[in-house]
């Protein structure tokens, strides 16, 4: 049974995402307090943290950022602010997903279930043989899930990583947007748009030389995006 721990100081919010949850075959627990929270996530064993990020001792960003230093499991922000610069900054930190109040608990559902089973494929597959891909001075070894540029070894996050390799593996072709959410979240896009910005952003920042004049991955303007030959 997956553990989840809820980090939300609404009590009645807090208790109807744990009830659907518990409905679900989840097993729940919440923290109120921010500090308290962020102890619990790092000292607890839990499969996914479902973060808000106005709570009192420490922010939800804070959380975010000091979970992802210590763990690749995933993180789902919950906020009531709709702003955009909320959105980039959490998934800029390293959270897997961004979810604005009020939503459905039965799309809280969904969202935790989309991302759980992917994460337990991704550290549940066995391969006999490393299997690598290799373009252009970037190595992947999809086994270890490990990255190399131009002989570095780079740190990436779950979603950075399969989006990448992704893009790497369907390498001279075109994919919008909405195309790249629904196949590494495996989710329709629903106002998450920035979710893909944001992580095309960090993975240039690891494997391009410039930014600015990117080398690998194309913005291919009005379209989205396409990893080069």
């Amino acid at each position: 049974m997956s553990k989840i721990l809820i980090i939300e100081d609404e009590v009645t919010i807090a208790e109807l995402e744990k009830d659907y949850l518990e409905l679900s075959g989840f097993e729940v627990e919440i923290e109120s307090d921010g500090q308290q929270g962020l102890s619990q996530a790092l000292a607890g064993e839990f499969d996914m943290y479902i973060l808000d990020l106005m709570l009192p001792g420490i922010d939800g960003f804070e959380i975010c950022r000091q979970i992802r230093e210590a763990k690749n499991t995933p993180i789902l922000m919950v906020s009531a602010r709709k702003d955009d610069i909320d959105k980039i900054h959490g998934l800029g930190l390293g959270a897997d997903d961004y979810i604005t109040k009020p939503f459905s608990p039965s799309e809280l559902v969904a969202r935790v279930k989309a991302h759980l089973a992917r994460y337990e494929r991704l550290i549940g597959s066995s391969v006999q043989e490393n299997e690598l891909v290799e373009i252009r001075g970037i190595r992947i070894d999809k086994t270890a899930r490990r990255v190399w540029v131009n002989g570095e070894e780079k740190t990436f996050t779950t979603k950075e990583y399969d989006l990448l390799v992704f893009l790497a593996q369907n390498p001279n072709r075109v994919f919008t947007k909405e195309e790249l959410f629904r196949e590494i979240w495996e989710m329709e896009s629903v106002g998450d748009i920035a979710t893909v910005t944001v992580h095309i952003k960090k993975i240039r920042e690891k494997i391009e030389m410039d930014t600015a004049k990117p080398q690998y991955i194309e913005t291919i303007w009005g379209v989205g995006y396409r990893f080069k030959m």
